[in-house]
């Protein structure tokens, strides 16, 4: 099954798409990767929509990429007495450890860290900023604040606290039995909430012992200021627009967002841009034409995936939704505006002979009659280099390393080919022009662009770059042992 378009498209799984039938009819309209929320669900419920997913790939032939999403440390205040207050801007209000119900004039704040953290002028927002205060004096056990906006704050709101970065472990004890569960089931992907601290990364880097790759959410102003050394730790990147549009003023996300996308496709790293992308396709069959926009603004900018979150989990319309993302990805790629954008963004990047290889093969295959770049790789480090360079043609990434192919799923412009292990690199450029052949891609009549490492086998030894033939009988009549 071949996609007719670069950006990958990432779906959430939930109580709307739990099934069988509805998970292969969204892979079928265009998901390349699905999401499971750890936020949600019992670890019966998400391996059972694991199980499903690996069926639909045995059923279909085609490699699927699982994305864990780990929840992360939720902070929440305590209850109410009547289950609500009313809070006028102005009127003071306090937060403290005392765990009775809540009134009009405190509740409990069941977050020791935070008081640690807090400093007189901090911001607090309630219930995804729709409530927001401003610290008078603190302690390490209370908060006195002023309503800065006011209105109803219930039981177990969120909390936010932008202007602190707080001492909390990225990973929770939820979290922990979390990442044991979903490595143990096989996830090619884990993101982790919250992060704020290259640190954070390292440590869940540690506990999943290589059976995950790693990607860090962008949702907190703290990450952003350590950003550099988020993304050096981590296999990939999630720019996770809704606690940003929360603890930032809204109107500074996207620029942020064109930043951090540009930083990724710099490194040769996957970056997801996620969160409301078709929100109004929960309760509509049709997107709004500002939503549509956002989508399209993400593929310009050359995200590797963009990402539904309840729209295909929890929403009446979740194939409908897919199909409304692989639509508006294929109008916008074969825009021509859209590859002088990507073309004008592209970053040189030349300090290894890996990275002057992909360099070479971006540029043979843009002034040459070449079908597809076809890419031996063990670890998939190659194959996103060449995705950096966005070429115009596809990517075929061949490797015998299952979990290698279900991780690429999420890198623009990747074809995954499953291929027996080789020794010889004539044998590489056969297995190459048959897969470009099998996969539609190519004819005997064309020619494809072959990278690989001698040794074989061995990880970071890219050091070929070969122009062959699909003719199998040129290729045996002109290529050495």
């Amino acid at each position: 099954m071949r996609r007719l378009r670069k950006v990958k498209i990432v779906a959430t799984l939930g109580p709307a798409s739990s099934d069988y039938q509805t998970i292969r009819a969204l892979f079928e309209a265009g998901a390349d990767v699905f999401r499971l929320n750890m936020s949600h669900g019992t670890h019966a419920e998400q391996k059972a929509r694991y199980d499903i997913i690996r069926q639909i790939e045995a059923d279909t032939g085609r490699p699927i990429g699982v994305l864990a999403d780990l929840q992360g440390p939720k902070l929440r205040v305590g209850t109410f007495a009547s289950g609500a207050a009313e809070l006028e801007e102005g009127q003071p209000f306090r937060f403290d450890l005392d765990e009775e119900p809540g009134d009009g004039h405190r509740v409990c704040l069941p977050h020791r860290e935070i008081f640690e953290a807090l400093q007189p002028g901090a911001t607090l927002l309630i219930n995804d900023g729709k409530i927001a205060m401003k610290v008078n004096d603190c302690g390490p056990d209370f908060a006195n604040c002023t309503v800065t906006i006011g209105g109803t704050i219930s039981n177990r709101k969120g909390v936010n606290v932008p202007d602190v970065v707080l001492p909390l472990a990225a990973l929770s004890d939820k979290d922990r039995a979390d990442l044991e569960f979903v490595c143990d089931l096989g996830a090619d992907w884990l993101a982790l909430s919250f992060v704020q601290r290259a640190e954070d990364v390292t440590e869940a880097r540690e506990l999943a012992r290589g059976r995950s790759a790693i990607l860090a959410k962008i949702e907190k102003p703290a990450a952003l200021n350590k950003f550099d050394e988020i993304l050096a730790v981590s296999d990939g990147i999630m720019v996770a627009r809704g606690d940003l549009g929360v603890e930032l003023p809204v109107y500074t996300v996207p620029p942020i967002q064109k930043r951090l996308v540009r930083k990724c496709r710099a490194a040769g790293k996957p970056v997801i841009v996620a969160t409301q992308m078709l929100e109004s396709m929960i309760e509509s069959p049709m997107p709004t034409r500002a939503e549509v926009s956002d989508v399209a603004a993400a593929i310009y900018e050359g995200a590797d995936a963009v990402m539904l979150s309840a729209e295909s989990a929890a929403g009446r319309y979740p194939i409908e939704a897919v199909a409304t993302m692989d639509n508006v990805a294929q109008s916008v790629e074969t825009d021509p505006t859209y590859r002088e954008v990507i073309e004008a963004s592209r970053k040189a990047v030349r300090k290894t002979v890996a990275d002057g290889i992909v360099a070479a093969a971006r540029e043979l295959a843009e002034t040459t009659d070449i079908k597809a770049i076809c890419c031996y790789t063990q670890s998939g480090k190659t194959v996103n280099l060449v995705a950096r360079e966005r070429p115009r043609v596809p990517i075929i990434a061949l490797t015998p390393v299952q979990s290698v192919l279900r991780r690429l799923c999420l890198t623009w412009g990747v074809h995954c080919a499953y291929c027996e292990p080789v020794d010889r690199f004539k044998m590489a450029v056969v297995g190459a022009a048959r897969a470009a052949r099998a996969e539609g891609f190519a004819t005997e009549a064309d020619q494809i662009l072959v990278t690989a490492g001698v040794p074989f086998n061995v990880q970071g030894t890219t050091n070929i770059l070969r122009v062959a033939p699909c003719d199998e009988r040129l290729i045996f009549r002109t290529d050495p042992e």
